[in-house]
């Protein structure tokens, strides 16, 4: 969101994209919610998403799981159901999470993934 927003953080992250950058659907579904409700039509806000080039995993089962397991981890530091996927996923693929929510950072070594702070 910092780079559709264009935001602080907005150049680290777009050096992010350049590279292989994934996201849940879970996720893409968090980003579109946000672009609409802060009054971007459906179809430009597909068309903003689409233009990241990200490669969009599908909330599986075993993501849902492992997702759904960091509650105990995340509860407390208010994350969302997104900010599980997207965690879950950076886990599985390997790669690191790159995120402008400090708490994340908080709880890498707990959740088993590295965190990249755009700002």
């Amino acid at each position: 969101m910092a780079y559709l927003n264009e935001e602080s953080g907005a150049e680290t992250a777009e050096s992010w994209l350049d590279q292989e950058a994934a996201i849940s659907a879970l996720c893409v579904q968090e980003t579109m919610a946000n672009l609409v409700r802060n009054g971007i039509d459906r179809e430009s806000a597909v068309e903003l998403i689409g233009a990241l080039g990200l490669d969009i995993y599908p909330l599986d089962l075993d993501l849902a799981i492992e997702g759904g397991a960091l509650i105990t981890v995340t509860q407390s530091k208010g994350l969302s159901h997104g900010d599980r996927a997207c965690l879950s996923l950076a886990r599985h693929l390997g790669l690191p999470a790159v995120t402008a929510d400090r708490i994340w950072a908080e709880i890498a070594d707990d959740v088993g993934v590295d965190v990249v702070l755009i700002r």
